[in-house]
Protein backbone atom coordinates (compact mmCIF):
# COMPACT_ATOMS: atom_id res chain seq x y z
CA UNK A 1 0.00 0.00 0.00
CA UNK A 2 2.69 2.45 0.32
CA UNK A 3 4.05 4.68 -2.53
CA UNK A 4 6.96 4.89 -4.61
CA UNK A 5 9.71 5.74 -2.81
CA UNK A 6 8.25 5.19 0.46
CA UNK A 7 8.04 1.16 0.42
CA UNK A 8 11.33 0.13 1.47
CA UNK A 9 12.20 3.13 3.59
CA UNK A 10 9.07 2.25 5.78
CA UNK A 11 9.73 -1.66 6.10
CA UNK A 12 13.41 -0.39 7.50
CA UNK A 13 12.42 1.94 10.06
CA UNK A 14 8.95 -0.25 11.30
CA UNK A 15 11.48 -3.17 11.70
CA UNK A 16 13.85 -1.09 13.47
CA UNK A 17 11.31 0.58 15.44
CA UNK A 18 10.63 -2.64 16.91
CA UNK A 19 14.11 -3.91 17.34
CA UNK A 20 15.31 -0.92 19.26
CA UNK A 21 12.04 -0.29 20.91
CA UNK A 22 12.54 3.71 20.34
CA UNK A 23 11.31 5.95 17.78
CA UNK A 24 13.13 5.86 14.22
CA UNK A 25 13.38 8.89 11.92
CA UNK A 26 13.63 9.14 8.06
CA UNK A 27 14.10 12.60 6.78
CA UNK A 28 13.59 14.23 3.20
CA UNK A 29 11.64 11.12 1.72
CA UNK A 30 10.40 11.80 -1.69
CA UNK A 31 7.42 10.20 -2.49
CA UNK A 32 5.23 10.15 -5.22
CA UNK A 33 2.50 11.56 -5.65
CA UNK A 34 -0.41 12.04 -8.47
CA UNK A 35 1.63 13.08 -11.13
CA UNK A 36 3.90 14.91 -8.57
CA UNK A 37 7.13 14.53 -5.70
CA UNK A 38 6.00 15.48 -1.94
CA UNK A 39 8.72 15.53 0.36
CA UNK A 40 8.17 14.28 3.81
CA UNK A 41 9.94 13.20 7.13
CA UNK A 42 8.91 9.46 8.47
CA UNK A 43 8.67 8.61 12.21
CA UNK A 44 7.51 4.82 13.45
CA UNK A 45 7.74 4.48 17.22
CA UNK A 46 6.08 1.74 18.91
CA UNK A 47 3.51 2.42 21.85
CA UNK A 48 4.21 0.61 25.07
CA UNK A 49 1.76 2.80 27.10
CA UNK A 50 -1.30 3.17 28.32
CA UNK A 51 -2.23 -0.60 28.63
CA UNK A 52 -4.67 -1.18 26.12
CA UNK A 53 -2.53 0.45 22.98
CA UNK A 54 0.43 -2.33 24.02
CA UNK A 55 1.64 -3.58 20.69
CA UNK A 56 0.69 -1.00 18.33
CA UNK A 57 3.18 0.85 16.26
CA UNK A 58 2.55 4.62 15.35
CA UNK A 59 3.60 5.59 11.88
CA UNK A 60 4.20 9.24 11.23
CA UNK A 61 3.87 11.43 8.15
CA UNK A 62 5.38 14.74 8.09
CA UNK A 63 5.58 17.63 5.48
CA UNK A 64 9.00 18.48 4.85
CA UNK A 65 10.49 21.85 2.96
CA UNK A 66 11.09 20.94 -0.85
CA UNK A 67 14.75 21.42 -1.20
CA UNK A 68 16.14 24.34 -3.44
CA UNK A 69 17.23 22.85 -6.41
CA UNK A 70 20.63 24.15 -7.50
CA UNK A 71 21.73 25.19 -11.24
CA UNK A 72 23.38 22.19 -12.23
CA UNK A 73 26.87 23.09 -13.35
CA UNK A 74 27.67 22.71 -17.15
CA UNK A 75 29.45 19.57 -16.81
CA UNK A 76 26.44 17.96 -15.13
CA UNK A 77 24.15 18.95 -17.70
CA UNK A 78 25.29 16.24 -19.46
CA UNK A 79 24.62 13.50 -16.95
CA UNK A 80 21.49 15.19 -16.08
CA UNK A 81 19.60 12.08 -17.72
CA UNK A 82 21.16 9.76 -16.26
CA UNK A 83 20.62 11.12 -12.72
CA UNK A 84 17.38 9.73 -11.53
CA UNK A 85 18.76 6.34 -12.71
CA UNK A 86 21.59 7.04 -10.52
CA UNK A 87 19.91 8.00 -7.67
CA UNK A 88 17.53 5.32 -7.70
CA UNK A 89 20.37 2.79 -7.65
CA UNK A 90 22.02 4.25 -4.95
CA UNK A 91 18.71 4.37 -2.66
CA UNK A 92 18.24 0.62 -4.11
CA UNK A 93 22.02 0.20 -2.64
CA UNK A 94 21.53 1.83 0.88
CA UNK A 95 18.23 0.60 1.38
CA UNK A 96 20.03 -3.21 0.67
CA UNK A 97 22.78 -2.72 2.56
CA UNK A 98 19.91 -1.42 5.49
CA UNK A 99 18.08 -4.85 4.60
CA UNK A 100 21.77 -7.06 4.95
CA UNK A 101 22.42 -5.18 8.31
CA UNK A 102 19.01 -5.45 9.22
CA UNK A 103 18.91 -9.70 8.35
CA UNK A 104 22.41 -9.90 10.09
CA UNK A 105 21.27 -8.43 13.29
CA UNK A 106 18.13 -10.40 12.69
CA UNK A 107 20.04 -13.53 12.65
CA UNK A 108 22.40 -13.07 15.32
CA UNK A 109 19.59 -12.51 17.39
CA UNK A 110 17.87 -15.50 15.72
CA UNK A 111 21.30 -17.35 16.50
CA UNK A 112 21.41 -15.83 20.06
CA UNK A 113 17.72 -16.96 20.55
CA UNK A 114 18.29 -20.57 19.32
CA UNK A 115 21.24 -21.16 21.30
CA UNK A 116 19.31 -19.86 24.45
CA UNK A 117 16.48 -22.37 23.34
CA UNK A 118 18.90 -25.30 22.37
CA UNK A 119 20.43 -24.71 26.04
CA UNK A 120 16.70 -24.73 27.74
CA UNK A 121 15.78 -27.82 25.89
CA UNK A 122 19.15 -29.70 26.52
CA UNK A 123 18.23 -29.01 30.49
CA UNK A 124 14.66 -29.48 30.48
CA UNK A 125 15.69 -32.89 28.52
CA UNK A 126 17.96 -33.83 31.54
CA UNK A 127 15.48 -32.86 34.14
CA UNK A 128 13.25 -35.13 31.98
CA UNK A 129 15.73 -37.49 31.89
CA UNK A 130 16.18 -36.89 36.15
CA UNK A 131 12.46 -36.85 36.07
CA UNK A 132 12.15 -40.49 34.14
CA UNK A 133 14.47 -42.27 36.63
CA UNK A 134 12.89 -40.71 39.43
CA UNK A 135 9.64 -42.21 37.77
CA UNK A 136 10.87 -45.79 37.36
CA UNK A 137 12.06 -45.74 40.85
CA UNK A 138 9.03 -44.82 42.28
CA UNK A 139 6.73 -46.82 39.88
CA UNK A 140 9.15 -49.78 41.05
CA UNK A 141 8.35 -48.10 44.05
CA UNK A 142 4.79 -48.25 43.80
CA UNK A 143 4.72 -52.41 42.38
CA UNK A 144 6.41 -53.24 45.77
CA UNK A 145 4.06 -51.41 47.79
CA UNK A 146 1.15 -52.90 45.54
CA UNK A 147 2.39 -56.30 45.96
CA UNK A 148 2.72 -55.46 49.92
CA UNK A 149 -1.07 -54.40 49.48
CA UNK A 150 -2.35 -57.40 47.79
CA UNK A 151 -0.54 -59.94 50.93
CA UNK A 152 -2.68 -57.40 53.30
CA UNK A 153 -5.53 -57.52 51.71
CA UNK A 154 -5.24 -60.72 51.31
CA UNK A 155 -4.25 -61.15 55.13
CA UNK A 156 -7.30 -59.17 56.01
CA UNK A 157 -9.71 -60.59 53.74
CA UNK A 158 -8.57 -64.03 55.36
CA UNK A 159 -8.71 -62.06 59.10
CA UNK A 160 -12.44 -61.09 58.29
CA UNK A 161 -13.89 -64.36 56.69
CA UNK A 162 -12.35 -65.56 60.22
CA UNK A 163 -14.16 -63.05 61.95
CA UNK A 164 -17.06 -63.53 60.30
CA UNK A 165 -17.12 -67.16 61.00
CA UNK A 166 -16.52 -66.71 64.48
CA UNK A 167 -19.17 -63.78 64.86
CA UNK A 168 -21.62 -66.48 63.06
CA UNK A 169 -20.73 -69.16 66.07
CA UNK A 170 -20.90 -66.78 68.96
CA UNK A 171 -24.76 -66.13 67.75
CA UNK A 172 -25.54 -69.45 66.33
CA UNK A 173 -24.31 -70.43 70.08
CA UNK A 174 -26.08 -67.43 72.13
CA UNK A 175 -28.93 -68.38 70.15
CA UNK A 176 -28.73 -72.13 70.99
CA UNK A 177 -28.45 -71.54 74.54
CA UNK A 178 -30.79 -69.18 75.13
CA UNK A 179 -29.35 -67.39 77.62
CA UNK A 180 -29.81 -63.50 77.76
CA UNK A 181 -26.87 -61.67 77.24
CA UNK A 182 -26.18 -58.26 77.53
CA UNK A 183 -22.64 -56.40 77.91
CA UNK A 184 -22.09 -53.23 79.56
CA UNK A 185 -18.85 -50.72 79.30
CA UNK A 186 -17.45 -49.47 81.96
CA UNK A 187 -19.93 -46.59 82.73
CA UNK A 188 -22.54 -49.22 82.45
CA UNK A 189 -23.61 -48.25 79.22
CA UNK A 190 -25.13 -50.46 76.96
CA UNK A 191 -22.39 -52.02 74.61
CA UNK A 192 -24.21 -55.39 72.94
CA UNK A 193 -27.20 -57.66 73.60
CA UNK A 194 -28.79 -60.96 72.77
CA UNK A 195 -31.72 -61.64 70.78
CA UNK A 196 -33.20 -62.79 74.11
CA UNK A 197 -32.02 -59.85 76.13
CA UNK A 198 -35.83 -58.32 75.44
CA UNK A 199 -37.79 -60.17 77.42
CA UNK A 200 -36.23 -58.83 80.58
CA UNK A 201 -35.55 -55.08 79.44
CA UNK A 202 -36.88 -53.12 77.17
CA UNK A 203 -33.78 -53.16 74.25
CA UNK A 204 -34.17 -51.70 70.93
CA UNK A 205 -30.77 -51.18 68.57
CA UNK A 206 -31.26 -47.29 69.35
CA UNK A 207 -30.36 -48.25 73.22
CA UNK A 208 -26.92 -49.16 72.06
CA UNK A 209 -24.83 -46.42 74.44
CA UNK A 210 -27.30 -45.86 76.90
CA UNK A 211 -26.67 -46.02 80.55
CA UNK A 212 -28.63 -49.55 81.63
CA UNK A 213 -30.19 -47.83 84.61
CA UNK A 214 -32.42 -45.54 81.81
CA UNK A 215 -33.59 -48.73 80.49
CA UNK A 216 -36.99 -50.22 82.09
CA UNK A 217 -36.09 -53.61 83.40
CA UNK A 218 -38.90 -56.59 84.59
CA UNK A 219 -36.78 -58.10 86.86
CA UNK A 220 -36.95 -56.99 90.58
CA UNK A 221 -33.57 -56.69 91.07
CA UNK A 222 -32.78 -52.68 92.20
CA UNK A 223 -29.31 -53.46 93.34
CA UNK A 224 -28.23 -54.58 89.81
CA UNK A 225 -26.11 -51.16 88.91
CA UNK A 226 -24.70 -51.34 92.18
CA UNK A 227 -23.48 -55.00 92.13
CA UNK A 228 -22.24 -54.45 88.51
CA UNK A 229 -20.16 -51.45 89.83
CA UNK A 230 -18.94 -53.91 92.68
CA UNK A 231 -18.08 -56.43 90.21
CA UNK A 232 -15.83 -53.63 88.14
CA UNK A 233 -14.17 -52.43 91.39
CA UNK A 234 -13.60 -56.11 92.67
CA UNK A 235 -13.44 -58.15 89.87
CA UNK A 236 -15.23 -60.97 91.44
CA UNK A 237 -18.34 -62.46 89.40
CA UNK A 238 -21.45 -62.20 91.18
CA UNK A 239 -24.21 -64.46 91.13
CA UNK A 240 -27.89 -64.08 92.58
CA UNK A 241 -31.90 -65.54 91.42
CA UNK A 242 -34.29 -62.34 90.74
CA UNK A 243 -37.76 -63.14 90.24
CA UNK A 244 -39.78 -61.12 87.28
CA UNK A 245 -43.35 -59.76 87.72
CA UNK A 246 -44.59 -62.33 85.25
CA UNK A 247 -43.57 -64.77 87.52
CA UNK A 248 -41.04 -66.04 85.59
CA UNK A 249 -37.58 -66.39 87.84
CA UNK A 250 -33.55 -65.87 86.61
CA UNK A 251 -30.34 -66.60 87.55
CA UNK A 252 -28.26 -63.61 87.05
CA UNK A 253 -24.64 -63.91 86.94
CA UNK A 254 -22.69 -60.48 86.40
CA UNK A 255 -19.13 -61.42 85.61
CA UNK A 256 -16.08 -58.70 84.29
CA UNK A 257 -15.94 -58.37 80.55
CA UNK A 258 -11.80 -59.27 79.71
CA UNK A 259 -10.53 -58.15 76.31
CA UNK A 260 -7.57 -60.49 74.61
CA UNK A 261 -5.08 -58.44 76.32
CA UNK A 262 -6.33 -58.76 79.85
CA UNK A 263 -8.36 -55.49 80.02
CA UNK A 264 -11.13 -54.70 81.92
CA UNK A 265 -13.47 -52.51 79.58
CA UNK A 266 -17.12 -53.41 81.12
CA UNK A 267 -19.08 -55.98 82.22
CA UNK A 268 -21.30 -59.45 80.86
CA UNK A 269 -24.66 -59.89 82.33
CA UNK A 270 -26.24 -63.20 81.53
CA UNK A 271 -30.03 -64.16 82.39
CA UNK A 272 -30.87 -68.06 82.83
CA UNK A 273 -34.42 -68.64 82.97
CA UNK A 274 -35.21 -71.02 85.58
CA UNK A 275 -38.52 -70.70 85.93
CA UNK A 276 -39.19 -74.67 85.29
CA UNK A 277 -36.73 -75.22 88.29
CA UNK A 278 -38.52 -73.14 90.70
CA UNK A 279 -41.85 -74.54 90.12
CA UNK A 280 -40.40 -78.00 90.70
CA UNK A 281 -38.56 -76.92 93.57
CA UNK A 282 -42.08 -75.77 94.53
CA UNK A 283 -44.00 -78.57 93.73
CA UNK A 284 -41.26 -80.27 95.76
CA UNK A 285 -41.35 -78.10 98.42
CA UNK A 286 -45.23 -78.69 98.48
CA UNK A 287 -44.55 -82.81 97.88
CA UNK A 288 -42.01 -82.27 100.74
CA UNK A 289 -44.44 -80.88 103.34
CA UNK A 290 -47.59 -82.89 102.29
CA UNK A 291 -45.41 -85.67 103.13
CA UNK A 292 -44.32 -84.36 107.01
CA UNK A 293 -47.69 -83.40 107.74
CA UNK A 294 -48.86 -87.68 106.64
CA UNK A 295 -45.46 -88.79 108.61
CA UNK A 296 -46.51 -86.39 111.41
CA UNK A 297 -50.17 -87.77 111.32
CA UNK A 298 -48.90 -90.99 110.93
CA UNK A 299 -46.50 -91.16 114.14
CA UNK A 300 -49.53 -89.77 116.13
CA UNK A 301 -51.58 -92.30 114.85
CA UNK A 302 -49.04 -95.04 116.05
CA UNK A 303 -48.18 -93.72 118.74
CA UNK A 304 -52.15 -93.79 119.99
CA UNK A 305 -52.16 -97.04 118.63
CA UNK A 306 -49.35 -97.99 121.68
CA UNK A 307 -50.87 -96.15 123.80
CA UNK A 308 -53.85 -98.45 123.32
CA UNK A 309 -51.71 -101.16 123.26
CA UNK A 310 -50.27 -100.58 126.29
CA UNK A 311 -53.08 -99.83 128.06
CA UNK A 312 -54.70 -103.53 126.73
CA UNK A 313 -51.82 -104.91 128.23
CA UNK A 314 -51.74 -103.84 131.22
CA UNK A 315 -55.15 -103.99 132.01
CA UNK A 316 -54.41 -107.97 130.74
CA UNK A 317 -51.38 -108.33 133.57
CA UNK A 318 -54.32 -106.88 136.06
CA UNK A 319 -56.67 -109.73 135.71
CA UNK A 320 -54.00 -112.30 134.93
CA UNK A 321 -52.24 -111.70 138.54
CA UNK A 322 -55.62 -111.56 140.30
CA UNK A 323 -56.08 -115.09 139.08
CA UNK A 324 -53.16 -117.22 140.38
CA UNK A 325 -52.48 -114.83 143.40
CA UNK A 326 -48.97 -113.59 142.65
CA UNK A 327 -48.03 -110.36 140.55
CA UNK A 328 -46.22 -110.63 137.21
CA UNK A 329 -42.60 -110.06 137.74
CA UNK A 330 -40.42 -107.57 135.55
CA UNK A 331 -38.81 -110.61 133.27
CA UNK A 332 -42.67 -111.56 132.59
CA UNK A 333 -43.55 -108.17 131.50
CA UNK A 334 -40.80 -107.69 129.37
CA UNK A 335 -41.49 -110.97 127.98
CA UNK A 336 -44.77 -109.82 127.02
CA UNK A 337 -43.79 -106.73 125.27
CA UNK A 338 -41.18 -108.74 123.57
Amino acid sequence: MAREGLRHELNAAFRKALRQARAVTAKGLKVGTNGGVQVLDLTVEAINEPQALRGLVMIVFADAATPAEAKPPAQARGRRADAPRMAQLERDLAQAREELHTGREEMQTFQEEAKSAHEELQSTNEELQSTNEELTTSREEMQSMNEELQTLNHELQTRVEDMTRLGNDMKNLLDSTEIATVFLDNALCVRQFTPGSNRIFKLIPRDLGRPITDIASALAYPELAEDAREVLRSLAFREREAAARDGQWFRVRIMPYRTSDNLIDGVVITFVDISASKKLEAALRRTQAGMELRITDQDLKLDRADEKLQAERQRGQGRGGQEDGSPAGPADAKGDAA
